[in-house]
């Protein structure tokens, strides 16, 4: 019997896990296949592989046809609801009908095909004794881009998985439109207040490299952020560590805010009042500032795991540990994918022994933190009130990120209903944020933007 057309070198090929045939091996001999089961014995493949195969050749693409068309339908209408009413930063009830029913169809559209046994998906069950790593993990694929999992997975039958990812960001973007398209909007918003701006790293001001020591942002994105520091407060907030994210920026008109918050340099005076917690410091400038480390009893500690880290990581291939101060990242993204159930397991058995510690994930990184109640929400509460805005009604802070760990600025944006959160992405993602941008390209033009509308607006005055 010939399986669903693939033609396979003469041997036994395990099955996937997925039901009826767990633990069965398939054999193909010649143009022939058989399922085994556990006791060496024949059966046939299920009927449902034959439906299997006339879904992903037929149906499927059909399907995502009428798809296509149906979202450009609604695009259409959309535009014209636009044109005739007006729009404005907060989703109008169009626009939320309109991303209901999508999401409504997508969940149709990618419906599960009937179970089949493909030869071409076949992977060889992993036992996993290490569930926690095996957890970290999957939390890590997920927060990977999906087309960039796709362009990498051997498991793209055409080009329609692309079709529907770009089909799927445009209709994510309705709730999270362009910051550069309503660049005016955002402007009106913000007329008659004080602006402050709040700026990731990685992935924001830098583009994600493979070696993050190369991480170097461009001259003109520099120029540009020296200009808005200029007029506006301004400031770094990165898990990476301050004096690294320093080197990279070059720049002493800002305060810079590493290891996800937990190491600030901060302004030394604080406004209506508040006094800054921490203690003296200077920059690299030599200017007076406050240095705040709400985990600095942890340091001792930090040292300690980094260099066990450094140690398991050296027998992986490709793998490398950063030292970020108040946070350890352990980087995948030149590990080979085979490799990385081993590392994640490297990372547990260090980290068993530091109840104190937790970790999270990022983009092919783990990063071990002190368990604190501390993250960069808290560092911008903290870099708010230092600068005297914390209570004021005439604040308009924006900040721009990419990173899981920037949500929690977002929402501390979303609970004072004041402000703008932008989220850097160019693909589909769960987010606080109000507005987007795809990558730090736009973001350099939209902070370009931001310069020449101030300035308008100050020679004006004069």
């Amino acid at each position: 019997m010939v399986l669903l057309g693939q033609v396979r070198t003469p041997g036994c090929y395990p099955c996937s896990n997925s039901s009826p045939h767990e633990n069965h091996w398939i054999c193909v001999d010649g143009g022939s296949s058989a399922v085994l089961n556990e006791d060496g014995q024949s059966s046939t493949l299920p009927k449902t592989a034959e439906l299997g195969s006339l879904w992903h050749r037929l149906i499927r693409p059909l399907c995502r046809c009428l798809y296509a068309l149906l979202i450009f339908h609604i695009d259409i209408t959309l535009a014209v609801r636009t044109k005739k009413y007006g729009s404005s930063i907060q989703d109008s009830s169009a626009a939320l009908s309109a991303s209901m029913f999508r999401k409504s169809l997508a969940s149709n559209i990618t419906a599960k095909a009937p179970a089949f046994v493909s030869p071409k998906r076949i992977v060889a069950p992993c036992k996993v004794e290490n569930e926690a790593a095996h957890r970290w993990l999957e939390a890590m694929k997920n927060l990977s881009p999906p087309r960039m999992r796709r362009l990498q997975s051997d498991l793209i039958d055409d080009k329609s998985d692309i079709e529907a990812a770009d089909i799927n960001y445009r209709a994510w973007m309705v709730d999270h439109p362009s910051a550069l398209d309503k660049f005016d909007k955002i402007t009106e918003a913000a007329v008659g207040k004080r602006i402050a701006v709040f700026l990731d790293y990685d992935g924001t001001l830098s583009p994600i490299v493979e070696d993050p020591e190369c991480a170097f942002m461009s001259d003109e994105m520099r120029n540009a952020v020296k200009e808005v520091a200029h007029l506006f407060p301004t400031a770094i907030i990165t898990g990476r560590s301050r004096e690294k994210v320093y080197e990279f920026v070059q720049l002493s008109e800002l305060y810079y805010a590493g290891s996800h918050g937990m190491d600030i340099m901060g302004p030394v005076e604080g406004c209506n009042g508040f006094k800054a917690q921490g203690t003296k410091a200077w920059d690299e400038k030599g200017n007076e500032m406050v240095l705040f480390q709400p985990a600095s009893e942890f340091m001792h500690v930090m040292n300690e795991v980094f260099k066990l880290l450094e140690k398991k990581a050296s027998k992986i291939p490709g793998a490398k540990v950063e030292h970020n101060k108040f946070c350890i990242s352990v980087h995948f993204r030149c590990v080979k994918e085979e490799s990385w159930l081993a590392l994640a397991e490297q990372v547990q058995h260090v980290l068993n022994a530091y109840p104190n510690l937790r970790l999270t994930q990022g983009r092919k990184i783990l990063e071990i933190r002190p368990s604190i109640a501390w993250n960069k929400g808290k560092a911008l509460d903290y870099l708010l009130r230092a600068l005297g805005l914390i209570s004021r009604n005439d604040v308009f802070p924006i900040y721009i990120g990419d990173d899981r760990t920037d949500e929690d600025a977002f929402k501390v944006l979303t609970r004072r209903k004041t402000g703008l959160g932008i989220i850097v992405s160019n693909n589909v993602k769960e987010t606080n944020a109000v507005c987007s941008l795809r990558e730090p390209d736009e973001v350099l033009e939209f902070l370009r933007h931001l310069v020449k509308w101030r300035r308008r607006r100050t020679s004006r005055l004069v």
